[in-house]
């Protein structure tokens, strides 16, 4: 482990997941236990030798564990320790923070199951769903994640529920639409979402679904520390 030299709780935590790429596996493993070939699809950009070197650092650091799962599918996976599970209310915070300056894609840039799953718990707002009850299934091309709010509690998945109350396929960023730059009317017009359910709602319900979307999962500034 590089030393900043420092006595510092901020240099410390540098020090175990501050090296380039290390916090996106921890960003994919807070989602769940990954083998290294789902981490490798996860990361396409990440270099074969750098995500094996980074592993071994987590693992090093504590943040990480190899497991063998039972037989018959016998793979090893990696998981984070109940450590590297304290850095969930870390991730999502930056998170959060980084999403205020996403802008649109940039050249090359993709979007994963796991980004977005991530993407939805870092903005995900409590106290706007007042208790409702919603399923969500958010399809981003050929990636597809779903959102179930009940008791004011989020679940995220990859894949597809088959019984969203709102299905959103989106053709661009959500970003304009989530930071309030936008409304949800303007969007669809703009022809960048397309909205559709599995029931037989009119356009008027799925607009306000999309509606109550953007202010359930809003980006905007952190609180202000007390």
């Amino acid at each position: 482990m590089k030393s900043y030299g420092q006595f510092c709780g901020v240099a410390r935590a540098l020090e175990m997941v501050g090296e380039r790429w290390a916090l996106l596996i921890v960003r994919d493993l807070l989602v769940g236990p990954k083998r290294y070939t789902d981490l490798k699809t996860g990361l396409p950009r990440i270099p074969t030798n750098v995500l094996a070197t980074r592993l071994k650092e987590l693992e090093a650091a504590g943040v990480v564990v190899r497991r063998v799962l039972p037989r018959p599918a016998g793979s090893v996976v990696y998981e984070l320790t109940e450590f590297g599970q304290e850095l969930e209310g870390i991730v999502l915070a930056l998170g959060r923070w980084g999403a205020q300056r996403l802008g649109a894609f940039g050249e090359g840039e993709i979007a994963t199951a796991d980004s977005l799953i991530m993407a939805l718990r870092s903005t995900f707002d409590p106290d706007a769903v007042a208790g409702r009850s919603a399923t969500y299934e958010l399809r981003f091309g050929d990636v597809v994640i779903s959102a179930q709010i009940e008791n004011g509690e989020l679940a995220t998945d990859a894949g597809s529920t088959g019984k969203a109350d709102l299905v959103i396929e989106a053709f661009g960023p959500l970003t304009p639409l989530l930071a309030g730059e936008i409304t949800a009317a303007e969007v669809v017009a703009q022809g960048n979402v397309q909205l559709s359910a599995m029931d037989d709602r009119s356009a008027a319900k799925k607009l306000a679904g999309l509606e109550d979307f953007a202010a359930i999962f809003p980006i905007r500034p952190l609180p202000a520390a007390s």
